[in-house]
């Protein structure tokens, strides 16, 4: 990492003198604004964005909706959530999840889990009202932004506006009243010519909230964040800026993990750098460095196994990494991206356990055990790409990219009886992924578009190095394993969306679809391994471990589309659908966690000061399931949301919302199971029932 580091530094001072020199011998004769950072990846240019993408509403526009990071992804199609509580939420997109898909922060910033159980994933250390919007590219179709198996989500933060110079600001609070839940945030910034600084705090309250049969699920939790961001332009072509942020998450209940999270507290500091405008051929250079630091303590200090056992975690995680990309033409009609970049991923931390009963019996003094939970791992991605895009005419995009990565990964304290497994060496992987697309705006009112991309994931360090630890849905116990070769995903898609005017009272008519095909490769999954037993708790069942092995046979289909109908000048019809059908046939079922088909209808009515909209949700029932997983089948639902708002003054925005409005008791079928919990059986754990909010901001 030293070394990437100093390339880094070294390639900054080289751009930055070469395009000092570069604009004392040309002279430009045009306008030139604010250079704007490449926190963005769909900018809504035919020439330079990836195929196949979606962008989210802009949230800080259309606030009305419960201020939980799960609304974040929970209507964007496609998107489904995998929950283990009211703080512990990973998205799923198509089926693919954790890992498999490629979550940043503008444009590049990672920040790992510490928690085996993924108590902490990269969602719960940014707040929502900090997010403007989502970009997803929906599959291995850009080798630009890292290594990416699934597909990209970028979480684009708010920025400044550049237009409105002086002090300016923003107050805001939200409350549920399932769980008498309070959100709020403070941001102000400061804009000059050369200089530009944004700051807000935010804290969230969340009490336990109630199913719809009136049970109240053990999910509250508290966070505070803060964060800071400055940005300095040397020219109009040239501009540097910081971000720093801490989140502090403290008495988090998770109700479908064996733990408690007494806090959990992460840092994230990034440089963002860009040189525009630099010579005739060489137009552009960005890069970014990043280091995130997230201290993780759990415990069961609250639950049933506690009168047994008094157990404690203390794990963190150190993700840091970079990325130099120069955009150079050349010719007119071949523009070309390429870059390097680099992520590395370092875990720590022991669970310390009080047994005070064994085999059934009360022991006359606790037995004290120490177990390495990450074993002192670390895992280091260096990448290289290129990835060009050729305009065959003004509406007809080609693209292709190659991208290459060297992957280190090591064990340096391992357990004795998990070193007695393996022969354990450090590793290196090299693993080539690459794209190639068309993107084809038939008309004004047409595009059609159409990939294949090769993406391809190395083994996490739960899959490489977790040692006897329930870390899935199921009770078992899990082996990692540090051989595991990189799983490869083999897309193809085809999407078009197109938009035709209407007569009368119809205004337009928008419709968009995708239909993939991916076959994998070396796919990763926990198998029983009947010639081992578990290790901890010997007497309970399962009395054999998982341990990761791959597979030879596995694939996934589906498709989303969507149609609209704006009439009336102001009122909308929508409706969506979303299907994933996977198969792993070397055990005869689904892969884990596939969500069912999902169906949406949503009447609305949008006008500058006030807009409104009823959603209708429909999801099927899952009978394709993972048992080898511990997944059951799942009845399909029911729900029916409504959301408004409206500015009634200048500066003021309000929102309120009744979100499952029919107080319909379900869970999703990508839900975790209680765990470890007073009165809860085994069974997944509920969503919650009807819920009111309101929503207050306030800006200046």
């Amino acid at each position: 990492m030293k070394t990437f580091y100093s390339v880094l530094l070294c390639t900054l001072i080289t751009a930055i003198t070469y395009g000092q020199e570069q604009k004392k011998t040309i002279k430009d004769t045009t306008t030139q604004t604010t250079t704007k950072l490449n926190e963005v990846i769909v900018t809504g240019n035919l020439k330079t964005d990836p195929v196949l993408t979606v962008v989210s509403n802009k949230y800080d526009e259309k606030i009305v909706q419960p201020k939980n990071v799960a609304d974040l992804f929970n209507n964007i199609i496609g998107f489904s959530v995998i929950k283990r509580g009211n703080y512990a939420i990973d998205p799923s997109f198509r089926g693919a999840q954790y890992e498999q898909l490629n979550i940043q922060y503008d444009g590049g910033t990672k920040a790992m889990h510490a928690c085996p159980n993924r108590m902490d994933p990269i969602t719960t250390h940014i707040i929502p009202e900090e997010i403007s919007k989502i970009e997803i590219i929906k599959g291995p179709y850009t080798v630009r932004y890292g290594a990416t198996f699934g597909g990209i989500i970028n979480l684009v933060t708010q920025k400044p506006d550049y237009e409105d110079h002086g002090l300016h600001g923003k107050v805001s609070g939200g409350y549920e009243s399932n769980g008498n839940s309070l959100v709020n945030l403070v941001q102000l910034q400061y804009i000059k010519d050369k200089y530009d600084i944004v700051a807000n705090a935010g804290y969230r309250d969340f009490g336990n909230y109630e199913d719809g049969d009136g049970k109240e699920i053990p999910s509250s939790f508290r966070s505070t964040d803060y964060g800071l961001k400055i940005g300095y332009n040397f020219s109009d072509d040239q501009r540097l800026q910081a971000h720093w942020r801490q989140s502090f998450g403290r008495d988090v209940l998770h109700a479908a993990l064996p733990m408690d999270t007494e806090y959990d507290d992460s840092s994230i500091i990034s440089l963002d750098y860009s040189l525009d405008a630099i010579g005739k051929t060489v137009k552009s250079l960005t890069a970014k460095a990043y280091y995130s630091y997230v201290d993780h303590l759990m415990t069961n200090y609250n639950r049933p196994s506690f009168m047994m056992m008094e157990a404690a975690s203390g794990v963190d995680a150190i993700t840091a990494g970079g990325k130099i990309e120069i955009n150079w033409k050349p010719s007119e009609k071949i523009n070309v991206f390429s870059g390097l970049d680099a992520l590395h991923i370092a875990r720590d931390g022991n669970r310390t356990r009080l047994v005070k009963i064994m085999n059934g019996n009360a022991l006359p003094s606790p037995m004290e055990f120490n177990d390495k939970v990450w074993q002192d791992s670390y895992i280091t991605d260096l990448g290289v790409y290129t990835e060009a895009k050729y305009s065959i005419s003004s509406k007809t995009i080609f693209t292709a990219g190659i991208r290459y990565d060297n992957v280190t990964s090591d064990i340096q304290d391992p357990e004795d009886d998990f070193a007695a497994m393996y022969d354990l060496e450090k590793r290196t992987e090299h693993n080539v992924s690459g794209t190639v697309s068309i993107k084809n705006r038939v008309s004004d009112k047409f595009t059609l578009e159409a990939a294949y991309g090769r993406g391809v994931r190395s083994a996490n360090m739960i899959e490489r190095f977790i040692n006897h630890f329930s870390v899935g849905q199921d009770p078992y116990e899990y082996i990692g394993n540090p051989d595991l070769k990189a799983e490869v995903n083999n897309q193809f898609e085809i999407g078009f969306k197109g938009y035709e005017p209407l007569k009368n009272s119809f205004n337009s008519f928008k419709y968009e679809t995708s239909f993939y095909y991916s076959f994998f490769e070396n796919y990763i999954v926990g198998i029983v391994d009947e010639s081992l037993t578990r290790k901890f708790n010997p007497t309970s069942e399962p009395s054999n471990p998982k341990v990761f092995r791959n597979l030879d046979e596995a694939y996934k289909t589906g498709f989303e589309a969507m149609a609209q109908v704006d009439f009336l000048d102001h009122y909308f019809l929508k409706t969506e659908f979303s299907y994933v059908y996977a198969k792993n046939k070397d055990l005869a079922e689904s892969l884990p966690l596939t969500p069912p088909f999902t169906t949406r209808f949503v009447v609305g009515f949008e006008k500058v000061k006030f807009w409104a909209n009823i959603q209708y949700n429909l999801t099927s029932k899952q009978d394709h399931i993972s048992e080898s997983f511990g997944e059951t089948e799942t009845d399909g639902y029911q729900t029916l949301d409504i959301r408004l708002g409206l500015k009634p003054i200048k500066n003021i925005t309000l929102g309120f919302a009744v979100i499952n409005a029919l107080d319909e008791a379900y869970n999703n079928h990508l839900n975790f199971s209680f765990t470890n919990q007073e009165d809860f059986g085994s069974t997944p754990i509920t969503e919650p029932g009807r819920n009111f909010s309101a929503f207050l901001q306030y800006s200046f």
